[in-house]
């Protein structure tokens, strides 16, 4: 059992039962809630520095790529962001209620930090392994030439066993892989 939230942190500060100090005293109480208010204190710092520096302006790129989505794909179900790595989640559930979108995006494609194009299922919101759409079930778990024969696509390198995510070489291969899966039964 891993328990590490800031909850089960601070309480490590307390003494532990048997736990005497380097003089044979008990533990200085004060000593510890310092500890345990720095730590604390460090934690807010970072999960708002998480939300301003990172969170908040990604969601500017969400919404930009959501609106440009008809560009990419006539049926507006696939969003090409600007930028691998941006939490876009829940940005793009907010956004497609905000801007009443119908249908739902189904695929995002991104390019990741070695280069590769990813496309990548979006899941039905509240859940984290179900689909809105998932890859071909034929394309799963294959990888490189093998994957190029099955899909029929040049450069494609991956698709995850479970079908939310795959790898193509360009972009163009990473948004045919998309747009086959949208229309594949």
């Amino acid at each position: 059992s891993d328990a590490t939230g800031l909850s089960r942190r601070v309480s490590r500060c307390n003494p532990r039962w048997n736990e005497v100090g380097p003089n044979g005293q008990a533990p200085n109480d004060d000593e510890r809630f310092e500890t345990a208010s720095t730590m604390c204190g460090e934690d807010f710092v970072s999960v708002m520095t998480q939300i301003v520096e990172s969170d908040l302006p990604a969601r500017d790129f969400v919404e930009a790529a959501l609106l440009k989505r008809h560009e990419v794909d006539s049926t507006g179900e696939i969003i090409v962001l600007e930028s691998g790595g941006l939490p876009w989640k829940n940005h793009l559930y907010e956004l497609e209620r905000e801007h009443v979108v119908d249908p739902l995006v189904k695929f995002v494609l991104y390019q990741d930090q070695g280069g590769m194009w990813r496309v990548q299922a979006v899941t039905v919101e509240g859940t984290a392994f179900e689909n809105r759409l998932g890859l071909p079930k034929e394309w799963r778990g294959v990888r490189d030439d093998k994957l190029e024969a099955v899909t029929k696509i040049p450069g494609s390198r991956f698709v995850h066993v479970a079908g939310f995510i795959g790898g193509n070489d360009t972009y163009e291969g990473a948004l045919k892989m998309a747009v086959v899966a949208l229309t594949h039964e």
